[in-house]
C-alpha cells in the first residue's frame, strides 16, 4: 500500500432515493445509496488525502441538483476536493450559462458529458459539441472523456479539434477484456496518447473483466500498453468507486496497482498516486 496518502480521481456518490439514475436498474450490486461513510469504509487501510467526485449519469434534469447534492456532503466530507459535473456541451457556446451555474453549485474542477451511451458515430464532432468542449478552456476546466473502445477513433479527432483543452480518458476506453479484445484498443489508445492535451485514469479496468473470474496476468497487459503508452506522468490513479464493487475492493485495487508500479521511484509513486490528479483538477 502506498507510504503516503493518495487522491483519488474518480469516486462516485449518489442515494436514488434522491436523485434518479435510470441506468442503475441494470445493475442491481450497486444500486443502493452509496455516500461518504461507506467510501470511508472501503478505504480500509489506504489514506486517501483528496477525492474528485465525478458525476453519475443522473437524469438530465437533475444536473444542477447533483452538483448541489455533492456540494452539501462536502460540507461533511472535507476530502471531496473538486467535483467533474455533467453539461450539455452540445448547446456550443449556450453551455456557458450552465457552467456559471455549475461553479456557484459546487466546487467545479470538471465537465463530463457522457459520450458511450450514444450509439450514432461521429456524435461527439457535432460543432455544437465541439464548440462547447472549447469552451472549457476559457474556463479553466478539463473534460472527462467516457467512451467505449470502438469510439476511440471519434475521441481522438475531439482531442485534436481542441487542443487549447486538457481531456482526461476515463477508464482506458473501456476495452472488452472478457472478451480477450486488444485490436483495435491497443493502437487506437496509442493514437490517442500521442496527442499532449490528454491523460488518463487507471479505473474501471477490472469492470470491463470477468467479474467473478478475473486474474492478473488477464488486466496486467492493458495497464502496460496504458502506461506504456501514455506514460506514468500522464496516468491517475483513480477506484471508480463503488462501480468497482462489482469486480473488486479498493484495498485490492490499490495492490494490483502497487504490482503494476512496482520498481518506480518515489517520485513517480507519488505523482501517480496524487500529483498528477491535484495539476490536473487543480486541487
Amino acid at each position: 500500500m502506498p507510504e503516503f496518502a493518495v487522491v483519488d480521481a474518480h469516486v462516485h456518490f449518489y442515494d436514488p432515493a434522491r436523485l434518479s439514475y435510470p441506468w442503475l436498474d441494470g445493475v442491481p450490486g450497486i444500486k443502493g445509496r452509496h455516500l461518504p461513510p461507506d467510501y470511508a469504509d472501503a478505504t480500509g487501510a489506504v489514506a486517501v488525502e483528496k477525492l474528485v467526485f465525478v458525476e453519475v449519469d443522473a437524469e438530465e434534469r437533475h444536473r444542477f441538483d447533483e452538483a448541489r447534492f455533492i456540494a452539501g456532503l462536502a460540507a461533511d466530507e472535507p476530502r471531496i476536493a473538486g467535483v467533474v459535473a455533467s453539461a450539455l456541451v452540445e448547446r456550443g457556446r449556450a453551455v456557458e450559462e450552465e457552467i456559471e451555474a455549475l461553479k456557484a453549485a459546487a466546487p467545479l474542477r470538471g465537465i463530463r458529458r457522457q459520450i458511450q451511451n450514444r450509439a450514432e458515430p461521429g456524435w461527439c464532432l457535432q460543432p455544437g459539441f465541439v464548440e462547447g468542449v472549447r469552451l472549457l478552456a476559457e474556463h479553466g476546466l478539463p473534460f472527462d472523456i467516457c467512451i467505449k473502445n470502438s469510439q476511440l477513433t471519434d475521441a481522438t479527432e475531439l482531442v485534436r479539434r481542441c487542443p487549447e483543452v486538457t481531456f482526461v480518458l476515463d477508464h482506458i476506453a473501456k476495452p472488452s477484456i472478457a472478451a480477450g479484445e486488444w485490436a483495435p484498443w491497443a493502437d487506437d489508445l496509442r493514437a490517442i496518447a500521442a496527442l499532449p492535451n490528454v491523460v488518463v485514469k487507471l479505473a474501471g479496468i477490472t469492470t470491463e473483466a470477468d467479474h467473478a473470474e478475473w486474474t492478473f496476468e488477464a488486466i496486467r497487459p492493458y495497464i502496460d500498453h496504458t502506461v506504456e503508452s501514455f506514460g506514468l506522468d500522464r496516468c491517475l490513479f483513480a477506484s471508480d468507486w463503488p462501480v468497482m464493487n462489482l469486480s473488486d475492493s479498493f484495498t485490492g485495487w490499490v495492490a494490483t496497482l502497487d504490482r503494476i508500479i512496482e520498481g518506480c521511484s518515489e517520485a513517480e509513486r507519488r505523482a501517480f498516486y496524487r500529483d498528477n490528479a491535484i495539476r490536473v483538477y487543480r486541487l
